[in-house]
């Protein structure tokens, strides 16, 4: 059998010979096309970096997520059209070819939210952590989105009805979801912290008895360090059915402290507290005087309550104030002669009792 009686054998309607032509054609475009896509990426790359635009930065990023399988299923589509084939390959042909370009407007898809994503954690920097975990969760939902809308396009390309598929897998996911209610509600609770906002990524908060500074909000689990070093694991669900307290949010710290002078101090220098109270933590820059009032008699000293405030949420500022304030008071009223109170007690002898106990005991 010599070359031309095999070249004009005839396979599915096509001689050998437009079948050897339908694959040079393939192979041709595939280079052709890969060879262009590599160049035009290449030189767009170069471009957008002499530019202060952000377009041209995202069309670089998303020719870059064109896949090489679908540059050859693309040749061989365009390669096919030499060829005299049926109407079920044609159909079959058309099916494949949108099902390509549907998983590749997903790189695509995937390509752009990822970039958006990039670009946002850039803008709010590393010290924003909800926001970081908020973008995060974003991008991974928008991604699922795609997809899933995506596959029902396949599917529905394939010929199913995606409907009757749907409402099947909704029974199926009732069973899932009984299944699988506690993760669900994790994760719906991680949605409601990440929306809402509750507390963020290093924020100091307590719940019930545990503290610790927020290191990560997760799908399921939030993470906290304390103060003493160990990492507390809490289920988000849990988290959101607790009362939080966050520290981090406060604008200011509110002290109220009580201190007592002795009885025998004179009517002059109790009038005298509550002005150099006030002197004293007026000097402070990040705090403001409350108030400092004479206000009850005790078993053992005249009290004063006093109130100020620490204008900063930083613990350590607040330490710093305090201890300032204390020393300076403690300075302030050895220098007046005024002298604290501490408990205690004094017994009071009658000099005639005490007499007539001395001449009972005499001979």
């Amino acid at each position: 059998m010599n070359i031309e009686e095999i070249i004009s054998r005839t396979y599915l309607g096509n001689s050998v010979e437009t079948w050897l032509w339908a694959l040079g054609a393939a192979i041709v475009l595939a280079f052709v096309f890969n060879f262009i896509l590599k160049r035009f990426v290449r030189s767009f790359a170069g471009f957008a970096e002499k530019t202060e635009t952000d377009f041209d930065d995202l069309v670089s990023a998303l020719v870059e997520k064109t896949s090489i399988v679908l540059i050859i299923i693309f040749s061989v589509y365009v390669a096919t059209f030499f060829l005299d084939l049926t109407q079920q390959i044609r159909e079959f042909r058309k099916s494949v070819i949108v099902i390509c370009l549907l998983v590749q407007v997903g790189f695509w898809g995937g390509g752009f939210i990822d970039y958006y994503v990039t670009k946002k954690l850039a803008d709010v920097g590393a010290g924003a952590g909800a926001s970081i975990t908020h973008i995060k969760t974003l991008g991974f939902f928008a991604k699922s989105v795609l997809w899933v809308i995506l596959v029902i396009l396949t599917i529905d390309n394939l010929g199913f009805d995606p409907t009757t598929i749907i409402a099947g897998l909704g029974v199926g996911g009732i069973a899932v979801a009984l299944a699988l209610q506690n993760v669900l509600g994790d994760l719906i609770a991680s949605l409601s912290i990440i929306f809402d906002k509750p507390f963020e990524v290093g924020d100091f908060i307590v719940i019930d008895s545990m503290s610790g500074d927020v290191e990560h909000i997760g799908l399921k689990t939030t993470r906290l360090r304390s103060l003493s070093g160990e990492q507390l694991v809490l289920s988000n669900n849990d988290l959101l059915q607790s009362r939080v307290k966050n520290y981090k949010r406060m604008d200011t710290r509110r002290i109220l402290f009580s201190l007592g002078v002795v009885y025998e101090t004179p009517y002059d220098n109790l009038v005298k507290v509550p002005e150099l109270i006030r002197e004293i933590i007026d000097a402070e820059p990040k705090a403001r005087f409350g108030r400092a009032h004479f206000s009850s008699y005790g078993d053992f000293a005249l009290n004063y309550d006093i109130v100020y405030f620490v204008l900063t949420p930083s613990f350590d500022d607040y330490m710093d104030i305090q201890q300032n304030v204390n020393l300076k008071i403690f300075k302030r009223f050895s220098e007046e002669g005024i002298e604290f109170a501490y408990p205690t007690r004094k017994v009071f002898l009658d000099s005639t009792d005490a007499a007539s106990s001395d001449a009972g005991t005499g001979d």
